[in-house]
Order: C-alpha cells, then structure tokens, then sequence
C-alpha cells in the first residue's frame, strides 16, 4: 500500500447525466455495437447491441440488460456506453450511483478510458476502473491499468452489497487516484510527477458504462444465472476544482442543487457538517410541503407531486436559505 495520501479538493459540477429524459442522450453517449475483438479482449460471450432491450432510460435512471438470446451468432446481448469524442476530463471526481447485477458470468463496470486509446492503443492509454464487479461477489473492485515496459495494474477492494444503490467514485488529481463507497476511501494510488510510469493517468479521460455476460475473468453464466439482468444507473456525475482568477482553490457553497431548476427530482449538495441534518422546504406562502434528513453528500429529493413554483430549501443549522424553481 503506497502512504500517498491525496490534498482535499473543492469540486463543482461540471457534467452529469441525470437520465432525466426518455432516451438516452446522443451528445453524451454512444452505444457501441458488436462482439469486439477477441470478445472485447476478454473472450466476453455477448453482442453489445443499441437497441432499447438492451439499454434504455426508464424510471428516471439508466437501464443496462442482459439478456440471453441468439443474436448476431452470440448466446447473449446487452450494451456499452461510452463518451469518448464526445465528453472527456483531466482530473476530477467522477462518480455514479448504480444498484448492480448479481449472477454467475455478470460482470458490470463503471470506468475510464485514455481519450488517446486510438493513437496509442492498451494499455498505453491507461485505463481506471472505478467500479467492476464480477458473479455473486460480495466486493467490488477498483484499479488502474497503465504501461511500465508491459501492462502493470493496481488495485484493491471493497465489501458491498451490490444488490443496492451506492455510490461509487474517484477522486483523480495530479498526484493521485482515491476510489470511494459512497463518499468513504478504501483505495488510493500514486501517480506524483508519473512514479513507476503513470504518465498515462495526466491525460484525458473518457468514461465508459457496460455489462459484460461472461469472459476470462468472471467465467461464464451457468444454470444459476437469472436472465435477464439489469444494471441500474441513478446518475453519472463529474466534477473539478473549482479555481479562482489567482489559481487557488475556492472554497465550495456549503449547500448547492442540481439541477436548478428541478422537474421530478432535484439533488442537494451538502457539506460533511450538514449531512444527517434535518431540511424543510417551504412554498410562497410559507407552509412546509416536504421535509427530512440530509443522509449524504448528495441527497436526491423527489419532488414530482409538488405543483409548479418557487420553494425555498432550508436546512438546520445553515445561514443561508436556497431557492428551488420547479418547473
């Protein structure tokens, strides 16, 4: 274990994807299609296909499916995202909250690609994994792929129960990589001034979201696994220091929403001393129409009974009142 230890960072929100809408996002992502070389480069069984079986918005969040069905010479279909040429970051937290599939030969991912994977190919791009985890495992895994004179990784692990919604990241600076469960490190690495030769991981990055059905490592799906099967995307999210004119961080809004304004759903920001807080939100006339718990960093309120207009947000113990516009 490297005694790296990253500096605290102030991030704001620069992209995201709340899958609010009924399709998927065509400025964001693309689907891409087909069996891949060597299965992906890892022998996977399935056809990634872009049809709405395989991958589709619905209920307010990203639905990824496997499916077992002959298609295209292959047992089993399901999809991969990706926003290369279209979104990429250097640094940042990058950050999703899934509920994931759990079954023999399923293997779901959230990771990062180097935007330059097609001049340079694997791993020369690097590659960091910010979430992957693989058949009935109780753990999930994160890891960093790079080249030193061949391919190297590193990488650890985190007991979770994937069967439920968390929220998985990094946190990705100029002198390191922390992986977090639901905002707690369990993983870091060093990349200072390129040690062991990470200079892959001080470059663009794209992010990518797929299913896998079988492969080198999970091994295939067998009598046990339950098709189909479904990785469910809430929201996938990135943030940046945010710097002044002079280059120093500053500092962060104790309570912030996205988006603002809202529809069905809008999610409050919060500081570490704000979480478990009590919040109230008021209409014009002052009457309390909502209220409850701030019980993370990010807390998704849902809204969408409350009718069209102008709510104040209040939370315990913070100067400052916030204004929500409901659409």
């Amino acid at each position: 274990m490297n005694l790296f230890q990253a500096s605290a960072q102030n991030y704001g929100l620069v992209w995201s994807d709340e899958f609010d809408n009924p399709v998927i996002n065509s400025a964001n992502w693309t689907l891409e299609t087909g069996t891949g070389q060597n299965g992906w480069g890892n022998n996977e069984l399935q056809n990634y296909t872009n049809r709405p079986v395989n991958a589709v918005v619905q209920n307010g969040e990203l639905q990824i499916i496997a499916k077992k069905e002959n298609f295209g010479g292959s047992a089993y279909t399901s999809a991969r995202l990706k926003t290369q040429n279209k979104k990429s970051w250097k640094y940042g937290k990058v950050e999703a909250r899934m509920k994931l599939p759990i079954g023999q030969g399923l293997w779901p991912a959230f990771w990062m690609l180097g935007q330059n994977i097609g001049q340079v190919g694997w791993p020369q791009c690097g590659e960091i994994d910010i979430m992957e985890r693989i058949n009935n495992e109780a753990q999930v895994h994160g890891t960093i792929h790079w080249n030193d004179n061949g391919h190297v990784s590193y990488g650890g692990t985190k007991p979770v129960n994937g069967a439920l919604y968390h929220t998985y990241s990094v946190e990705w600076t100029s002198t390191g990589i922390r992986w977090l469960l639901d905002g707690v490190q369990y993983w870091i690495a060093n990349t200072t001034n390129s040690v062991n030769g990470t200079d892959e991981f001080h470059k663009s990055f794209f992010v990518l979201l797929n299913l896998a059905v079988g492969g080198d490592w999970p091994g295939s799906p067998n009598a046990s696994t339950v098709f189909p099967d479904t990785l469910h995307v809430d929201y996938v999210r990135v943030y940046q220091a945010v710097t002044t004119s002079n280059g120093l961080s500053e500092q962060k809004e104790e309570l912030q929403f996205f988006p603002n304004p809202a529809s069905s759903q809008v999610t409050v920001l919060c500081s570490d001393e704000q979480i478990g807080k009590p919040y109230s939100i008021f209409n014009s006339t002052g009457a309390c129409v909502l209220s409850g718990l701030l019980m993370d960093k990010s807390t998704t309120l849902k809204i969408n009974r409350l009718p069209t207009g102008i709510y104040i947000l209040d939370v315990q113990n913070n100067r400052k009142r916030r204004l929500v516009v409901l659409k």
